[in-house]
């Protein structure tokens, strides 16, 4: 194991973004309005920006019937049913003014249904969506195409559903096999089911299965968790998402049912990782990234191989600079130079919809500055390394001069032994991968700017 000191921990024992995007979300502006949004999808239409691209689709479905106490995504916890209907009818709405704007027939590489528990909608309504969506896109042959399944909501005749929907891929929420953690975030899920399901899944015959983990629950401990990784590589899933904890009750009212005193401490966590990371390792995966692990035959391990990893609001992807059109509440899509969020709550959702308006409530247009330090974040995150020449050819700069504080900032992490820093370029080391959000925040000029980062989780 990597020798991570107790002072090193305390360091960095700070919160910090995920880089799913840069800027994060929290900079979005409500001075980004739909007619810039609108704007933005006339220009790739237009062929200015984008339109010989694929495009990556995403579509938040809220509903779950059950509340899991650590969880901070966009949700509405409910058994109604009748719920989805209403939901679909102004889903069908915005993929219509959507559509009217981006043009019809634009080529899809990549869908993503995800919550909530999109399993929430029955077969009907799921028929339905996948109806609506083929009928404004191509949803090209050999895409990737998944949803975010609650094993515990969901039987073999669903799985062949969904496969016939077109579905390829399927993430499982797990989070952690150990049964008192399970009673300790509200989420109690036999790993019987979960084997269950993974086995016929495979029969049934979907490409890749995803199994999302999360560290630093409460009542975890090294040595439960340890099991936990043991089972997941006997279950072997295509990947792994591997994440952190973010306790935020202020801002997450379930997480206010979690006891702070139950929550393992940061060495703990450290430990954590890095002993799932030797196990997964061990066990033949490829270590991807911050969050991810697949198998080498995987399509994320062949585009890490290959350089082709980015990172958007779903993680990882196999698409560099891949335009994503988001669809639902709360929904955050990236279209050109711009960032767009839906409306938050329901009900302003709907109000949007039923104005006949398009419900993104704010965004931003990036500058060039924002896309030349993007570059950098992302090459970081996925690569764990960045060529200086590489950001001077795509963004007519001198690195070295634009960003001398930022080395000059490097040189610290270096001594610590998390970079490597020559004249050409930067690399992140087997130690700095643990930290590696930590990197990536040096280059964020928002976070320079504004050194109160409370508003997001700590980054061990």
């Amino acid at each position: 194991m990597l020798n991570i000191s107790p002072e090193l921990l305390q360091k960095y024992d700070v919160p910090g973004p995920r880089y799913t995007s840069y800027p994060t979300a929290d900079r979005f502006v409500e001075a980004f309005t739909e007619g810039d949004y609108i704007q933005a999808l006339h220009a790739r239409r237009d062929g200015i920006v984008g339109r010989a691209q694929v495009l990556s689709l995403y579509v938040h479905i809220p509903f779950c019937e059950s509340l899991c106490y650590y969880c901070a995504c966009n949700k509405i916890i409910t058994k109604h049913k009748d719920r989805a209907q209403d939901y679909l009818r102004l889903l069908e709405r915005e993929v219509e003014l959507q559509a009217s704007h981006l043009g019809p027939g634009q080529s899809v590489s990549q869908l993503h249904l995800g919550g909530g528990t999109p399993t929430f909608f029955n077969d009907d309504e799921l028929t339905r969506l996948m109806g609506l969506l083929r009928s404004h896109f191509n949803l090209v042959a050999g895409g990737e195409y998944s949803i975010e399944i609650d094993p515990r909501t969901v039987d073999v005749e669903r799985l062949q559903t969904l496969h016939g929907l077109g579905f390829n891929r399927l993430s499982f929420g797990v989070q952690d096999f150990d049964t008192h953690v399970q009673k300790a975030v509200h989420r109690i899920q036999p790993m019987e089911q979960t084997f269950a399901l993974t086995l016929s899944a495979r029969e049934i015959g979907f490409e890749s299965v995803n199994v999302d983990l999360i560290y630093g629950l409460p009542l975890q401990t090294e040595s439960s968790f340890e099991r936990t990784i043991e089972q997941v590589n006997r279950l072997r899933p295509d990947r792994i998402a591997l994440y952190a904890y973010a306790h935020l009750p202020e801002r997450f009212k379930p997480q206010r049912r979690i006891h702070a005193e139950q929550l393992p401490h940061a060495g703990s966590k450290v430990a954590m990782l890095a002993a799932a990371m030797r196990q997964l390792m061990d066990a033949g995966y490829v270590y991807i990234g911050m969050d991810h692990f697949a198998l080498p035959e995987d399509a994320l391990a062949v585009a890490k191989r290959q350089g082709r990893l980015h990172r958007n609001f779903q993680g990882y992807s196999t698409q560099p600079d891949c335009d994503l059109i988001a669809f639902g509440v709360s929904s955050i899509g990236r279209v050109g130079a711009t960032y767009s969020q839906n409306a938050k709550t329901l009900e302003e959702y709907a109000d949007f919809l039923a104005q006949g308006r398009l419900p993104v409530v704010k965004g931003l247009a990036l500058s060039r500055d924002d896309l030349a330090r993007r570059a950098i974040i992302m090459a970081l995150m996925c690569q764990g390394r960045l060529a200086f020449e590489s950001i001077e050819a795509a963004h007519l700069l001198p690195f070295k001069t634009a960003f001398s504080a930022e080395l000059e900032r490097l040189r610290e992490l270096q001594e610590q032994g998390l970079v490597k820093v020559d004249d050409s370029g930067i690399e992140v080391t087997p130690k700095g991968w643990f930290f590696v959000r930590g990197v990536a925040m040096v280059f964020d000029r928002y976070l320079q700017a504004d050194r109160t980062r409370n508003r997001f989780s700590k980054i061990i």
